[in-house]
């Protein structure tokens, strides 16, 4: 039996193959797109989740409910790790982690690599397996370093690198550390980046702050025992935090701040690891919202559900086609189950070859879909046991779905009443135009959602950032060399050439370069009884020259002044509003009451030093010394781009020979701040343009059979005296008015949805309402155009055949 109800789906699908083809192809389609939709969302979603005991693993950061707003830090004081792990036996481990990279040297060849520091429950915490070394002494010692095993292969090759000793640092800098452990280079979806790992001891400025409480400088992360609840936890941290923060919370009770809906004005809180990729505040990274991925998702499921509603118009459509071979069929005694499964069959072998043909097309556009969107997706994923199960599950759902509904209905068909011609299914037109309808619903809203993505993108890259990103070439240092000998080099190579405008160097890039590396400084301070939080960034000369920055009020910094590289400092506009001084130039602040005293010899305008997804920071600029400058900066001519970067790249080599020339426009390298928006986006229009032409493709097919439904309509219509205007006006109206309901629908959702998105931007776009007119008139077009033909075809038709026909 299983072999007759094959051979007679083939028969009629063979029979029938316009109408396969069309079901094929868009099921293939969203099947394939639908999966790309999926990966990505999972490998977004699937951050940090390889490490075991993820739900027990947590970084710290300060709350604090400012009068203002509440805010989030993570950076955290040097004692604050001993501290926790002395008092709190709920803790199992903890770890403080130093963002750091470094130039190492092993037999006279010298690596760029990212070096972190870390303690060594560092390894006890994260699942990040030792392929060589064991967990509990790799990190023992003060000048053991553990490496990845790329580094491993990078550095020794074949060798085998435990108790090789290798070079770290410069000049002063440099010390010797033995490799102690290999581990696992880290997965793609890791928020944790490494190359190499030494304690937390060795870094910069470790000793000066161990026991101070107010110099932030890394993260912390902690592992909490399997019968430990974070609650509870942070409940008990307040004590802590009344003890060791007493000056905080003293400070904000006095500027009025109020507790929060949990009693605190300062604490001490946790976020649990597989929660940090998207909070953007507390990790610090440049993750896409949340809410973008499970859009994504969403559009993947809308596309499949538009394939599986063109599916099911179709098969009812087809229904009236098919009626008298159901009545036939039952008039020899085929039973409602034979039938249900004969035709739901036909449906199952349509939906295979679909998803058939949709997974070989997602495994051969997988790398141009990589490369295009920049991804790294991985069809891995697909075959792991529970994927697999999923994709069974999927697989038969949207048969059931698409197939199964169609087959009952015509299995229900009486055969008396089909073979005289009349069809009994109640009101096919409702449940076809509800269909039309939605599909046309979720491709509108698609549509609507997509453009306000591309312009709230297109509104971050070319907001103002205070300063001119254009003719702005970006070279970064590297480690191998000192930058602040590398810019006076280049000064002099540069001295008198001019498309040269300006020449300096920072310590932190603007935007993201081919380095791809990026740092903040924050320093905390108390500023007559105010608590003051602020950017620290160290420059050269000429920086506001380099970024054309003007200066609101006292000078920049200047060689024939001495003291500016000891204890002068220039800040932005929001810093002076933060420290209450309407003339900040000349006034003196400490940023601890045993350090220095610094002077504000000037005052700019605030501008972005980070993406301006996030609100314009104060920042204070000082005069860095030794080796503070990572980045050089060169303003050059707007006529002389191309010159001036071939001359860059040929004095470099002059300057700077250790290290490859790896210089970007600042424009450039601003824009990389928005990547992951901007490759969602892209994601956003390829689904919503697949989205629109599967539905389409419905259209047309339901179109195509609708109009074979009324052949003998429009030949008595023409008999009477219809013109071909005529008769493709009332066959395309009813289309038309689903289509506008459709977009009354996807109107107000669209905007609904997509005001929630941009709230999460502190820049963000006004939605136009010309938007949802320009949608709505596109999608009539569309629809006019897809209808119109059958309408016209149709409409020419010779009545006397149209009539004979029937």
């Amino acid at each position: 039996m299983f072999k007759n109800y094959l051979k007679i789906a083939f028969r009629n699908l063979w029979k029938s193959k316009g109408y396969a083809l069309i079901n094929i192809t868009g099921l293939s389609v969203a099947f394939c797109i639908s999966a790309f939709l999926f990966l990505t969302a999972y490998f977004q979603l699937s951050f940090d989740n390889f490490h075991k005991d993820k739900e027990r693993i947590f970084q710290t950061y300060f709350f604090s409910n400012d009068p203002e707003k509440a805010n989030a830090a993570s950076s955290m004081p040097f004692p604050l790790t001993p501290a926790l792990k002395a008092e709190f036996p709920e803790i199992e481990s903890i770890t403080r982690v130093v963002n750091g990279s470094d130039v190492l040297e092993y037999k006279g060849k010298y690596f760029d690599k990212q070096v972190m520091f870390a303690d060594p429950d560092f390894l006890k915490i994260f699942t990040f397996p030792l392929v060589k070394g064991t967990a509990e002494t790799a990190l023992q010692d003060l000048s053991s370093i553990i490496i990845s095993e790329n580094m491993a292969k990078a550095i020794f090759g074949k060798e085998d690198p435990m108790g090789k000793s290798l070079q770290v640092g410069l000049d002063a800098n440099r010390k010797e550390y033995v490799v102690t452990g290999v581990l696992k280079d880290f997965p793609e979806n890791s928020s944790i980046k490494y190359d190499a790992f030494v304690r937390t001891e060795n870094a910069g400025g470790y000793q000066q702050s161990k026991e101070q409480w107010d110099a932030h400088s890394h993260r912390v992360y902690l592992k909490l025992t399997p019968n430990a609840d974070q609650a509870a936890f942070e409940k008990r941290l307040k004590p802590f935090t009344q003890k060791y923060f007493a000056e905080n919370i003293t400070t904000l009770k006095r500027q009025g701040a109020k507790p929060d809906e949990r009693g605190d004005i300062f604490a001490i809180r946790l976020e649990n690891m597989a929660n940090l990729h998207f909070n953007s505040k507390v990790s610090g990274g440049g993750a896409a919202p949340i809410a973008l991925i499970y859009a994504l998702m969403g559009i993947g499921f809308f596309i499949l559900m538009i394939a599986c509603i063109n599916f099911i118009n179709l098969n009812v459509a087809r229904s009236f086609i098919r009626a008298r071979e159901v009545g036939v069929r039952k008039s020899l005694g085929a039973l409602k189950t034979q039938l249900f499964f004969q035709i739901w069959g036909e449906a199952a072998v349509i939906c295979f070859f679909g998803f058939l043909t949709g997974v070989i097309l997602a495994v051969l556009l997988l790398p141009s879909f990589n490369a295009t969107f920049q991804s790294k997706l991985s069809l891995d994923y697909m075959f792991e046991p529970d994927k697999i199960v999923l994709l069974v599950g999927l697989f038969i759902l949207v048969t059931l779905i698409a197939g199964g509904y169609p087959a009952w209905q015509m299995s229900k068909f009486n055969a008396v009443e089909v073979l005289k011609g009349k069809v009994t299914l109640k009101k096919p037109g409702v449940l076809r135009n509800s269909l039309i309808i939605a599909q046309f619903t979720l491709s509108s809203l698609l549509i609507c959602s997509t453009i306000i993505a591309v312009q709230q993108v297109n509104h971050l890259r070319t907001q103002p950032l205070g300063f001119e990103k254009e003719q702005v070439i970006s070279i970064p240092v590297g480690n191998k060399i000192n930058g602040n000998k590398v810019l006076r080099r280049l000064r002099n190579e540069l001295e008198g050439d001019p498309n040269v405008l300006a020449i300096s160097g920072s310590a932190v890039n603007l935007g993201v370069g081919m380095d791809r590396s990026t740092s903040r400084s924050v320093i905390g301070f108390t500023y007559k009884e105010k608590d003051i939080t602020t950017d620290w960034l160290s420059i050269d000369y000429d920086y506001l020259k380099a970024l054309n920055i003007k200066l609101l009020a006292g000078r920049e910094f200047s060689p024939a002044y001495p003291s500016d590289s000891l204890d002068r400092v220039i800040i932005t506009e929001s810093m002076a509003k933060m420290i209450q001084e309407k003339d900040a130039v000349g006034k003196y602040f400490q940023t601890d009451t045993a350090g220095v005293k610094y002077q504000i010899i000037g005052v700019i305008p605030d501008f972005h030093l980070y993406s301006s997804k996030n609100e314009k920071k104060p920042i204070t600029m000082h005069l860095g010394g030794s080796g503070s400058v990572n980045y050089i900066f060169v303003r050059v001519t707007p006529q002389s781009l191309r010159i001036a970067m071939d001359k860059l790249k040929n004095v470099w080599k002059e300057v700077a020979p250790e290290t490859e020339f790896t210089g970007t426009f600042v424009d450039e390298n601003t824009n990389s701040w928005y990547r992951e928006e901007g490759h969602l986006s892209k994601v956003f229009s390829l689904a919503s343009g697949i989205a629109i032409i599967l539905s389409c493709l419905g259209l047309f097919a339901v179109a195509l059979i609708v109009m074979e439904q009324r052949t003998k309509e429009i030949g008595v219509r023409k008999v009477l005296g219809a013109t071909i205007a005529n008769l493709v006006f009332v066959l395309s109206k009813d289309f038309v008015k689903l289509v506008l309901i459709a977009i009354v629908i996807a109107t107000p959702l669209s905007w609904f949805f997509m005001q929630k998105w941009l709230d999460n931007y502190a820049y963000r776009i006004e939605i136009n309402p010309l938007i949802f007119v320009l949608v709505g008139l596109s999608a009539i077009v569309v629809a006019l155009a897809t209808v119109g033909f059958q309408s016209i075809k149709a409409a020419l038709m010779n009545p006397v055949k149209s009539l004979k026909s029937e």
